[in-house]
């Protein structure tokens, strides 16, 4: 597979277009766009005879504020829901020492959210859509509950991965459903540690480098061209890198961690994952160790129902975009939302319309296209459409970048 810099392209989300795989694989498939659900998930399909792994997981959840969650019912989750997936930078004992640029200093206390995923799943016909939020886009914060009871102001400009530092889980929660209008249905935080113990249990993820990544001053990655499979600390370096790709924003950072996720649904969902009972349960109680989920993530009916959910959902149905931003006018090294191309793309989600891509697959030359194996056997008829766009398909604006699960993309290095 030879990478290339990809041009400007249409990507459809095609759905109802591959069989349906099994219930199961379906939840493995949609959560494991994020590591910490993907293994919330895993506690799922070992079923009610780990019971005792809910109650340790139940002992750390977080209520979010202001959501109320009816009983679950058994049988498959009524309409569409949102999942928010927060990666912090704790600087915990176990790992702070694979960190002394972060973890030393008067800093070295605090906790930020520098990760910050809404996960849209639609009502029929199911449509899974990843949203990445820049951890320095300038925002309003809105007034949060904290541990202790107390409240934080409301502010009406600052980062977003300030907002774990004011409230926890709940106020990211609350500050994201602010920007967007959506309400937050479940979340879930993992921290650095939590990184590098679950890409251990799972074996590791293989991903693609276009060119070198060279970063020894602030990951210590350092990566050739080509394939590797990465865990424990070398997968949070490349997950953390924004230095070693693109042009060293946090911008091109994200688009590298959607093709680690992209890489990381194939992963769950093979036949040797998914089969081994062993590797199952491996993830399961390391989850409960490294994941803190919501209060309404833990019920095993809820995890049922939301695997129930995810049937019929294939690789091409789950997209990767990140929030439309500009440049801050009072900070060039910060951004500010898009308003305009954020509407488009939640007025489509509202409207449960499926997603043309007409971006690049990177924003600011995080990732590019990789080229087929193999060249098409016999030539394509000029006559025929080259991509079936259903009637209730909407191009999002081309200032929005992502990519499907469908696609291959590589990491555009800095080597």
């Amino acid at each position: 597979m030879s990478p290339t810099r990809s041009g400007r392209r249409q990507t459809v989300a095609r759905h109802g277009q591959l069989r349906s795989p099994h219930p199961v694989s379906q939840f493995f498939k949609i959560l494991a766009v994020s590591l910490a659900v993907v293994l919330v998930a895993g506690l799922g399909v070992v079923g009610y005879n780990t019971w005792n792994l809910f109650s340790t997981l139940s002992s750390n959840a977080v209520e979010l504020e202001g959501q109320t969650a009816a009983p679950p019912n058994i049988g498959e989750l009524e309409g569409g829901f949102n999942l928010l997936l927060v990666g912090t930078d704790a600087c915990e004992d176990e790992y702070k020492q694979y960190f002394p640029g972060r973890c030393t200093g008067k800093d070295a206390g605090g906790e930020l959210n520098d990760v910050n995923i809404l996960l849209h799943v639609s009502d029929n016909p199911r449509r899974v859509t990843a949203i990445s939020f820049p951890r320095d886009l300038m925002l309003p914060i809105p007034s949060c509950t904290r541990e202790n009871g107390s409240s934080s102001s409301a502010m009406s400009k600052q980062p977003l991965n300030d907002s774990y530092s004011y409230g926890g889980l709940s106020c990211v929660a609350k500050t994201i459903s602010a920007l967007t209008g959506e309400n937050i249905d479940y979340a879930a935080k993992i921290t650095w540690g939590g990184v590098i113990e679950i890409t251990n249990a799972i074996g590791g993820v293989e991903v693609c480098v276009a060119n070198g990544i060279n970063d020894p001053q602030y990951t210590g990655l350092v990566l050739e061209p080509g394939m590797h499979t990465l865990q424990g600390v070398e997968a949070l370096e490349f997950l953390r890198t924004r230095h070693g790709v693109g042009d060293g924003s946090d911008l091109s950072r994200i688009s590298n961690q959607q093709q680690y996720m992209s890489r990381l649904v194939k992963k769950i969902v093979s036949e040797d994952t998914l089969s081994d009972v062993g590797t199952v349960y491996s993830l399961a109680t390391t989850v409960v160790d490294n994941v803190t989920p919501s209060s309404n993530l833990t019920n095993p009916l809820t995890l049922v129902q939301l695997a129930l959910t995810m049937k019929g959902v294939s690789f091409e149905d789950i997209v990767f975009v990140q929030y439309p931003t500009a440049t801050d006018p009072d900070n060039a090294n910060k951004v500010v939302a898009n308003t305009s191309a954020a509407k488009a793309l939640f007025d489509a989600l509202a409207a449960n319309q499926q997603l043309i891509l007409t971006g690049d697959v990177a924003t600011n030359g995080g990732v590019v296209t990789a080229d087929p194996t193999e060249e098409p056997a016999v030539p394509a008829d000029p006559t025929t459409p080259a991509t079936d766009v259903p009637t209730d398909a909407v191009e999002l604006p081309s200032s929005i970048t992502g990519q499907t699960a469908a696609q291959e993309t590589c990491s555009n290095g800095n080597g």
